[in-house]
């Protein structure tokens, strides 16, 4: 574990993974990507596989699934109220952060993230089984949900008009306005290119070494707050286009740098660039 963060306690490494992945009452290792087909072809010892997709998203409405269904969720994946989970995934994991926010949203109380994911896991030569494990069913119960670390647009716009931080993770050409159709993500279209009047643009993945663990507290210190002016006490509110790299940068300012207030818009550009009377600017990024 890392001694120079905020909250250091919410990281743990390969190797701590690795001599503690048999705890199995006590532990669950949760597998999430954006390819969701990775997990079998191999993935850390004893790990389940929780889909951002068909596990965490509702099927028919543009929201999370309900609080009985994130029960379900969690006892068929032997996750208690008690246990401690541990996510992981690809591409630096984004979707790991995605999935630890979900579960944050419901109040899950222990949740770390193993950091580096499963590149650093497969670069280190750790074993890959294909098999998928499974364990009995626990109780799980919604206790504590905490609906504050999520931003719907209503509350964006009241940030505009109030002038405070909004943080674009998304890459310079999207936040310009030059990409409106990625062409791997058909799905997250949008009618018009740009980025909410007044945003920082701040690359997520600026926040992560080129092995996907996350840079030293000095590096960030340097990108959001050095460079953007942000402060440890502002209400801030990240996005991308449907709030997956936004989490992971979410979790950066949150447990690594400690701000006090931060909020994820998962709404983000697929929902404000396709809204009827939003603002929107384009162009390069305003230095702080």
């Amino acid at each position: 574990m890392s001694k120079e963060y905020a909250h250091p306690e919410m990281l743990v490494s390969t190797d701590w993974v690795d001599k503690n992945r048999s705890q199995t009452d006590a532990i669950r290792i949760v597998e999430s990507d954006e390819d969701v087909l990775l997990y079998e072809t191999g993935h850390v010892p004893e790990a389940v596989k929780i889909d951002w997709t068909n596990d965490l998203n509702d099927p028919v409405i543009r929201d999370y699934i309900n609080a009985e269904r994130f029960e379900q969720v969690c006892s068929q994946n032997g996750i208690g109220n008690d246990t401690t989970v541990v996510f992981y995934g690809d591409k630096n994991n984004w979707w790991a952060c995605y999935a630890f926010w979900v579960f944050k949203l419901f109040g899950h109380e222990k949740c770390l993230i193993m950091n580096g994911g499963r590149g650093k896991w497969q670069a280190e030569g750790r074993p890959m089984p294909s098999d998928k494990p499974t364990y009995p069913a626990k109780p799980y119960k919604v206790k504590n949900p905490n609906p504050g670390i999520r931003a719907f647009q209503d509350e964006v716009l009241e940030h505009i008009k109030t002038k405070k931080p909004l943080v674009d993770v998304r890459s310079p050409g999207e936040f310009k306005g030059e990409i409106t159709h990625m062409p791997d993500y058909p799905q997250e279209g949008v009618l018009r290119g740009g980025h909410i009047p007044g945003a920082s643009s701040v690359p997520w993945a600026r926040a992560a070494n080129e092995d996907g663990t996350f840079k030293s507290r000095e590096d960030l210190e340097k990108i959001y707050q050095q460079e953007q002016g942000l402060k440890p006490n502002d209400d801030v509110i990240a996005y991308c286009r449907i709030g997956e790299r936004s989490s992971h940068t979410w979790f950066v300012l949150k447990y690594l740098l400690g701000f006090e207030k931060v909020r994820n818009y998962d709404g983000s550009w697929t929902e404000w660039g396709n809204s009827v009377r939003v603002p929107i600017e384009k162009g390069e990024p305003v230095k702080a």
